[in-house]
């Protein structure tokens, strides 16, 4: 160790400094305020330059020397130091923790930083007075997603709570739920709550298996050190809850009791029994029965009940000799489980939808498909063809046209057009309340000329709905003219149109430029309103994308598959 006078200017920083997180102005000021008021207290440490230079580079102090050259010091006096092994990362890391602790985030990389220089957790833990169950715990903070890690590093930290289900999360995982919680320039603050809660999940614990080492090999099951919790309670666990409650189940039927049974539990997480069947809660008899269940947190319980004697007549009572003992059989675990079954969903939807997009489709099977769609549980119209027919109920009946006697989806062209027409009806609507289709309805009834089918409207029920100037308006290409008193113009005019056609202009089939126009601009596709395109980031990740709109491509692929 050598004590000398340099140039602070002259100092070149460690790019591998363990403080990297900005100090506040504060810290700054007040520590400039004291070298210029007795100078630098404690010299900082520096090694010579190992790449053939011939300065010197700061081990500690940085802070001190960025200060000196600001308060205008010519030299100062630096402590120059053999170069470690490491390069001085450890005696960096504990220096700075000493003058002032770390940011959390810091601390983390720091120990990250040691592990690849090859110090060992236990070495670490020796060196920074701390456990090495806290080292760990450290380094697995170090895996959250780095954008996470420099936001907290401004000071915007989340509790343990919230810490201990971000970093059990895969990276990207982490990188999904940040997308949609990282802080904007209007809303800085993240939510961790938020961010937590979307990475949170449920966690089955080794503590509560009943199940030993070959069932969880056998299940696939992998404990993983829960290394937020108290050191002194075994904190293993797994997100694998599928696997979990399956091992426990194979244990229950491994070790269910000669007069055993397997139950399930209700909604309230209570024991469901056989019916008849009357709880023991005291000690139970030889002739009592045993069931087994998972409880909420997936433990085995075990609780006792009895069945009722069976009561039999006649020779049947002879026969057997006394009462029959009653039955209980346990109701076996399903081949898929429900989350299985969800999961079979998720990938036929799927498969579905990218078949409707880019598979050849026939126009009579797709005109068919669309019928078929309409008949399908999942869809909700408010019919306006009349009678009890809303929320569907007719659909079934158009699309059981379209089946042969076999069950097989055969049709001709013929019942196609008849189901196709039917399905139209019980959709399009022009009735005011919960049945209007709106402004596509009159769009179809221009399409295909239904202002030619509109009965007369020169009835006095109708006419009595006009105001004077329109009943008046009404007079124009007929003999007849306007009366002094309404009644008598539409007098008048019933009797004209009782042998012709009257139709009233509001009621033509045209829509309103105004109205279309609206409806067009609501009902266009953004970029970020269409759920189903996917953003420029993943498709420019598949190869699919490279210039231009996403939405574009997508559409082009349907182009390409009605081609």
């Amino acid at each position: 160790m050598e004590l000398k006078f340099v140039d602070p200017r002259s100092l070149k920083d460690n790019p591998d400094k363990a403080r990297r997180s900005k100090s506040s102005p504060q810290a700054d000021a007040l520590l400039l305020a004291t070298i210029k008021a007795v100078g630098i207290v404690q010299p900082p440490i520096v090694a010579a330059e190992t790449e053939g230079g011939n300065g010197f580079v700061i081990d500690e102090g940085h802070r001190r020397v960025k200060q000196a050259i600001a308060a205008g010091l010519e030299e100062v006096a630096v402590l120059v130091v053999p170069r470690a092994e490491d390069g001085g990362a450890m005696r960096s890391l504990v220096t700075t923790i000493a003058h002032e602790q770390l940011n959390p985030v810091d601390q983390w990389r720091a120990i990250e930083r040691l592990v690849a220089l090859g110090w060992t957790e236990e070495a670490i833990g020796i060196a920074l007075a701390q456990s090495v169950r806290q080292i760990k715990k450290l380094r697995l903070l170090a895996n959250v997603l780095p954008a996470m890690l420099d936001h907290m590093a401004k000071g915007d930290m989340p509790d343990e709570r919230q810490l201990r289900a971000i970093a059990a999360a895969s990276l990207e995982e982490q990188k999904e739920v940040w997308k949609a919680h990282k802080p904007t320039k209007g809303d800085p603050q993240v939510s961790w709550w938020a961010v937590a809660n979307g990475l949170a999940k449920t966690r089955m614990y080794a503590r509560d298996a009943s199940f030993g080492d070959d069932l969880a090999q056998a299940y696939g099951i992998a404990w993983v050190e829960d290394l937020f919790a108290p050191a002194d309670q075994d904190s293993c666990y797994t997100t694998d809850v599928e696997a979990f409650l399956g091992a426990q189940q194979e244990w229950m039927t491994q070790h269910l009791p000669k007069k055993g049974v397997i139950a399930e539990t209700n909604n309230w997480g209570e024991v469901k029994l056989p019916p008849k069947a009357e709880r023991v809660y005291g000690t139970p008899k030889k002739s009592d029965h045993t069931a087994m269940y998972l409880d909420r947190e997936g433990k085995v319980k075990t609780v006792h009940f009895r069945m009722p004697e069976a009561k039999k007549k006649g020779k049947a009572a002879e026969e057997a000799g006394g009462a029959d003992e009653t039955r209980v059989v346990s109701k076996p675990r399903p081949n898929v489980t429900r989350k299985g079954v969800e999961m079979i969903g998720d990938l036929r939807t799927d498969a579905l939808h990218e078949a409707l997009s880019r598979a050849p489709i026939e126009d009579d099977t797709l005109l068919a498909l669309l019928v078929l769609a309409f008949a399908g549980q999942n869809v909700r119209v408010d019919s306006g063809a009349g009678g009890d027919h809303s929320y569907g109920r007719r659909f079934p009946r158009h699309a059981a046209t379209l089946f042969d006697a076999e069950g097989k989806f055969a049709f001709d062209t013929d019942t196609l057009r008849i189901a196709a027409r039917g399905v139209l009806i019980d959709v399009l609507s022009c009735r005011e309340g919960m049945s209007k289709s709106g402004v596509v309805a009159l769009v179809a009834g221009s399409a295909i000329g239904a202002d030619g089918f509109l009965a007369n409207m020169g009835t006095e029920d109708f006419l009595s709905c006009l105001s004077r100037p329109a009943l008046e308006g009404s007079c124009a290409d007929t003999p007849v003219l306007p009366r002094a008193r309404v009644k008598d113009t539409r007098a008048a005019l019933v009797e004209h149109f009782k042998e012709g056609h009257f139709v009233h202009p509001a009621a033509l089939f045209a829509p309103a430029g105004a109205g279309l126009a609206e409806w067009l601009a609501k009902s266009a596709v953004t970029e970020d309103e269409d759920d189903d395109v996917p953003d420029a980031e993943s498709v420019e990740g598949e190869g699919q994308v490279v210039d231009g709109d996403p939405a574009d491509e997508f559409d082009e692929g349907y182009r390409d598959a009605a081609e």
